[in-house]
């Protein structure tokens, strides 16, 4: 009896390891650099509302719905609130409630309901003035309307609204521009929707973020931060609205956006750290680096994803299951001569829809100055690969070589594009190194 009992776990003990031999392990995912990729970022899990602790629904404090007034105090007493009783979430019920800035402490979410609304002041009086980071320079400017500096943890969900009411600021640019053509962006005076600086582990999730005056999103010294399902809109047509980026990510690591719509009039993902000749040497600037682009659905935008203006060094960036509708741009590497510039390790995959331009190289001087260096380092571009790519392109390999930057290492490979460029793709190679596999243009293989 003793020996068949044994002989049944034996036998149990070796289907359970077959049977575990067989199932399939997922296979460890690699960044461009070979690097593992850690599991964080293939985490789809989604933050709840009772993950965030104590509800503070602004009604019940006073704030009302309905009305035109400005009530940033009324909203920011009630944060301060929350913060100092141990934290929790400030919940936007259904309505819509007018603010100017709000700054939101350790401890503190924000939360908006279906059918709430958040909606910035048409006013930018009503936006505080303080040291911040904007266009790769710190300088005192215009908060945004939401603010988060220094917090661990903290968290903007919902399927509500945050409105940044950007039409007079929209209509106040073109108006500043057409009498002053080299009128910037800080010259006409407009706050962003969402900054977040100096935090961790930070969710921005389901919530529509619309008609922001400036910057939609932008995200500075931060990291482990996820965008998950938004919906990003500016207008596009019309008064459009001016350097409305979706996603602004400044000096950070370790970043995923997956799942969003992005429909503004300028570009959509964009990775910022610096510029100016000496930008390398200033300690508020830095790498971004381990950037994860994923199932996005692009509008009308400018570049899906954008290394600079304002880059110095950025690295380990994927850009991977997605669609534009009608893009300027699809990869957008803006090399400015007046800054030391390092672009690395960036993939594109699994790309379709339409687009101007889908691979865009060459010099950018909007505003720019140029000081004298002796040590300038030479700016240069390498290891940047495309593969599974369908698209129409008005012109798919849109790359221009400068003494200012070397490129190397560009491969392409699974490519079935059509393109109308008048110039067939890739006869002209200012690359070093350029690998082609199995890459169709216009029915055509290209070798």
């Amino acid at each position: 009896m003793m020996f068949r009992t044994l002989s049944l776990c034996l036998l149990l003990a070796m289907t359970c390891t077959m049977a575990t031999a067989k199932k399939k392990v997922p296979q460890q995912q690699l960044w461009p650099n070979g690097e593992p990729m850690a599991a964080w970022f293939t985490d789809t899990t989604k933050v709840q509302l009772a993950d965030l602790g104590r509800q503070y629904v602004l009604t019940d404090y006073g704030v009302r719905q309905g009305t035109t007034d400005i009530q940033t105090r009324q909203i920011q007493a009630v944060i301060d609130r929350a913060a100092q009783e141990g934290g929790g979430v400030i919940v936007v019920p259904r309505g819509t409630f007018f603010t100017g800035s709000l700054f939101f402490r350790q401890g503190t979410n924000l939360y908006i309901e279906e059918g709430g609304v958040l909606k910035g002041s048409e006013r930018v009086h009503d936006f505080e003035i303080r040291e911040t980071r904007i266009e790769g320079q710190t300088c005192k400017y215009f908060t945004a309307l939401v603010n988060a500096d220094s917090i661990n943890g903290f968290t903007i969900a919902g399927r509500g609204t945050i409105d940044g009411s950007g039409e007079p600021y929209w209509e106040e640019f073109w108006i500043r521009r057409k009498w002053n053509p080299q009128c910037t962006n800080k010259d006409a005076q407009r706050p962003r929707l969402t900054y977040i600086s100096n935090s961790s582990n930070v969710t921005i999730q389901d919530v529509r973020l619309i008609n922001s005056p400036f910057w939609t999103n932008h995200i500075y010294r931060c990291d482990h931060v996820r965008y998950i399902d938004l919906y990003i809109y500016s207008s596009t047509q019309d008064i459009k609205g001016p350097s409305t980026d979706a996603i602004d990510i400044d000096v950070c690591h370790d970043v995923v956006v997956r799942g969003c719509y992005m429909n503004v009039n300028d570009d959509a993902v964009v990775l910022k750290g610096g510029k100016g000749t000496f930008a390398d040497k200033a300690p508020e600037n830095g790498p971004c680096y381990n950037v994860l682009v994923e199932n996005c659905h692009y509008g009308t935008v400018h570049g899906c994803m954008t290394l600079g203006s304002e880059s110095l060094h950025d690295w380990n960036v994927i850009m991977r299951n997605c669609h534009a509708d009608n893009t300027n741009n699809v990869l957008w590497l803006k090399m400015r001569p007046d800054t030391p510039q390092h672009y690395e390790y960036v993939r594109v995959e699994n790309f379709t829809g339409k687009c101007r331009s889908f691979l865009l190289v060459r010099p950018w001087t909007q505003f720019y100055q140029k000081e004298e260096r002796p040590d300038m380092p030479l700016s240069q571009c390498n290891d940047i690969s495309f593969s599974g790519i369908r698209m129409e392109c008005g012109t798919f390999f849109n790359v221009t070589g400068s003494d200012n930057y070397a490129l190397k290492n560009f491969s392409f490979e699974n490519i079935d594009v059509k393109d109308n460029a008048k110039e067939p793709a890739f006869t002209k190679r200012p690359v070093e190194n350029l690998k082609l596999s199995n890459v169709v243009v216009n029915g055509n293989p290209i070798e």
